[in-house]
């Protein structure tokens, strides 16, 4: 990692944290879970008029298995609910969503989103820190965004270990993320992982925390995502199986049939 912290710049404490009116943001409410009823564009716009007061909160990025495994577990309920926002990244939930009327959702991923502020972060002075994955994911990650988006400010990068954090050094790396004065804090954990993980720092850590899951590994070229036409007709799943079918067709199997058949019952 020396070589990608050598080319990150220097740093300054944020504002103190401020909050936003969350029952402003259109919401669905799908197994439990208040799932945003936005699009890309409302929620680009969202987050370039309130980013500044969007400091220390976090966006779930929410799909079949996480509106499913927040059904079982209150706990996790109350995470995906807790923060700012969870947004719609699995096509069922938008899908519903419209179904139960409102027209102007749609899905938006997390390597979308991404992808989104990426273009627009030179413009508007966006300042990025990425929290997960392995040391050698950021080294490629940090070479492909550096390639891709020359003049995107990446503030900092951090690997935490596979064991949990002491106190000590969860507060270490609180520090190290606040004295980089970042506006997105993209935190590449996995499910539920990563969701418990910005819940347990909300307010504790300064910028936006956005929990993107693979997003990292996209970004660093170790997976492709679905060509367009699948993302557009919610086949994008099938795609991602056919990439790991080892790990994600049981999860596919248990929660997609469980959802279908929640949803049938009314819940």
């Amino acid at each position: 990692m020396a070589s990608v912290l050598s080319e990150i710049t220097d740093p300054l404490i944020k504002d103190v944290i401020r909050t936003v009116d969350k029952s402003k943001i259109p919401t669905c409410d799908i197994l439990g879970v208040n799932i945003a009823a936005i699009n890309m564009d409302w929620l680009v716009n969202y987050l370039n008029e309130n980013i500044k007061s969007l400091d220390g909160d976090y966006i779930c990025v929410s799909n079949v298995h996480t509106t499913v495994t927040s059904y079982d577990e209150p706990s996790y309920l109350a995470v995906q609910n807790g923060g700012i926002m969870a947004i719609p990244d699995g096509g069922p939930l938008s899908t519903l969503g419209r179904i139960r009327g409102h027209d102007n959702m749609a899905r938006t991923t997390g390597p979308s989103l991404m992808g989104e502020i990426f273009k627009i972060s030179a413009e508007k002075g966006y300042r990025h820190y990425f929290y997960g994955s392995t040391k050698e994911t950021l080294e490629k990650l940090f070479q492909k965004l550096k390639q891709n988006y020359p003049y995107l400010e990446i503030a900092g990068m951090y690997s935490p270990p596979f064991h949990s954090l002491t106190a000590e050094e969860d507060a270490a790396i609180i520090e190290e993320i606040n004295v980089t004065r970042s506006d997105f804090i993209w935190v590449g954990l996995g499910a539920p992982k990563q969701e418990n993980w910005m819940a347990a720092h909300q307010s504790k850590v300064k910028g936006l925390m956005v929990g993107v899951g693979a997003g990292f590994d996209y970004y660093a070229g170790n997976i492709k995502r679905a060509p367009e036409w699948m993302q557009r007709s919610n086949l994008e799943w099938v795609y991602r199986l056919l990439q790991d079918p080892e790990r994600l067709f049981m999860r596919y199997i248990k929660t997609n049939t469980k959802f279908l058949w929640l949803v049938a019952r009314g819940k």
